[in-house]
């Protein structure tokens, strides 16, 4: 079999890539509000093209499967803020702390979008 034949094959018709909820808007962000944990953590990171993204992660997932709060292309307070302030607010008061590291717009993003948690600046960062 045809490997790029399959691979279209796999992403236009068997993986249901096409009727994904989020396919929408996939390139700009994808959010996972089921995902959401007591501890989080936000931070942006490059990935291989050069494009920053900022990703939330839910720490006890330790990476793997179910992690992945929220992946956001950028790193604008504002736009971010946004996209957070779609998870219902009985979700985001689950949550007591997100780790961030020490610039502003971190600290201005879990402000706005996590009131309740307690901001903690990630060892990683000082």
């Amino acid at each position: 079999m045809n490997v790029n034949l399959f691979a279209k094959q796999y992403k236009e018709f068997l993986s249901g890539f096409n009727q994904w909820e989020q396919k929408s808007h996939s390139k700009e962000y994808m959010l996972f509000p089921g995902n959401i944990g007591r501890y989080l953590s936000l931070d942006e990171t490059f990935l291989s093209n050069g494009e920053l993204y900022t990703i939330l992660s839910n720490k006890s997932g330790k990476g793997i499967k179910g992690s992945l709060v929220a992946m956001i292309k950028g790193v604008k307070a504002d736009k971010i803020i946004s996209i957070l302030k779609t998870i219902p607010k009985e979700v985001i008061d689950t949550v007591d702390e997100v780790r961030i590291d020490m610039t502003r717009s971190m600290n201005l993003i879990v402000s706005k979008s996590f009131p309740k948690a307690e901001k903690v600046i990630d060892t990683f960062h000082v």
